[in-house]
């Protein structure tokens, strides 16, 4: 009998990287994935396009949790998790990244004794503030299989005491955009259908609760996207939760060109032919290097520091411009998946 593989999935970062995982988990004959979207990414424009344009399969289950505070949120999916390990009795769960799926998938497993695989482990940005962390510290502490993008992650992991199932694998968000970039020049028309054909601009996008939880913290970012948009243009597609902050905050984003959320193939088709990135995102500050964009991160920290080493991202109140440019090898050459996949079936 095939072993059985239950991946937790709910944001949109995780389908981009499960699309990549997913398409050689379906080449083995010795693997059957389920599949499991806890919702917390549910409108069409953070979710259901990804599935679409990736290819990835329908969900065996659709939890459709969403909203609430990252108590509520967590505690729900955890709930529904277990119920739905219970039933199909997985040998393995995977998991991706920080969110509130993540942890909720990790602890699900755990207390009912499942080996927990997490993809993108290690990684640390050392601020226990952000919800983030929080959940990569304790995700991390419950799996079995540790597959991490880079040696800095894996040395992160170390010094917390974890160096059993620990695998330098590289980042999957290489596979994916490698998997991406011809496929969006093909069939994507967003430059076209923005009037930006032939023009300069710079891509932003703002989502982390830090930055979208007070007003003052939200005001000063678009106040700095303002004065950037004087030498480019701005183009920042809007996610829900930071549209929401705007409305409630009663602040005004006249002077960017601001477009709804878009799917992965827009995105990377921006990613493509943008002058620059500036970004909360972790995802998206590796999508910048992986299109030989230079990146301003605006955070005070951040987990991706061979980035800034590199030359490629700055943060945004640093002092310092950006560093000599050099290449990043630990993300490997876009076989990260394949690697992944070759562990579970080792292992």
């Amino acid at each position: 009998m095939a072993a059985k593989v239950l991946t937790v999935i709910g944001a949109r970062p995780q389908f981009v990287k499960a699309a990549a995982v997913s398409r050689c988990i379906a080449t083995q004959d010795g693997l059957q994935e389920v599949m499991v979207h806890t919702g917390q990414h549910f409108d069409s424009g953070m979710s259901d396009i990804f599935f679409e344009e990736l290819s990835i399969p329908k969900p065996d289950h659709y939890l459709g949790v969403s909203g609430g505070g990252h108590g509520q949120m967590t505690g729900r999916m955890l709930e529904q998790l277990e119920t739905v390990m219970l039933e199909e009795q997985p040998d393995c769960v995977l998991v991706y990244g920080d969110t509130n799926s993540t942890l909720a998938g990790a602890l699900a497993a755990s207390k009912l004794l499942l080996p927990i695989a997490h993809v993108e482990a290690g990684l640390r940005s050392f601020n226990r503030s952000m919800p983030e962390e929080i959940n990569r510290i304790m995700t991390d502490h419950v799996s079995r299989f540790l597959f991490c993008p880079t040696r800095t992650s894996i040395e992160n992991l170390a010094r917390e005491g974890i160096v059993e199932g620990v695998h330098h694998v590289g980042d999957v968000m290489f596979d994916a955009t490698l998997h991406a970039i011809e496929k969006a020049a093909e069939k994507s028309t967003i430059l076209a259908d923005l009037g930006l054909d032939g023009k300069e601009f710079s891509l932003a996008t703002i989502h982390r609760a830090e930055n979208t939880n007070t007003k003052e913290n939200l005001s000063e970012i678009i106040d700095y996207l303002k004065r950037r948009s004087n030498d480019n243009a701005i183009v920042l597609p809007l996610h829900p939760r930071t549209k929401q902050a705007v409305d409630r905050f009663g602040l005004s984003l006249s002077g960017v060109h601001v477009i709804e959320p878009i799917g992965y193939l827009d995105m990377a088709r921006l990613l493509s032919c943008c002058s620059d990135v500036i970004t909360d995102s972790g995802g998206v500050q590796k999508e910048a290097y992986f299109h030989r964009k230079r990146c301003t991160t605006l955070r005070s920290e951040t987990e991706w520091g061979e980035t800034i080493e590199a030359g490629w991202n700055r943060l945004w109140k640093a002092p310092d411009g950006y560093r000599d440019q050099t290449e990043i090898s630990d993300y490997g050459s876009g076989q990260a998946a394949q690697a992944i996949v070759d562990y579970l079936m080792r292992l």
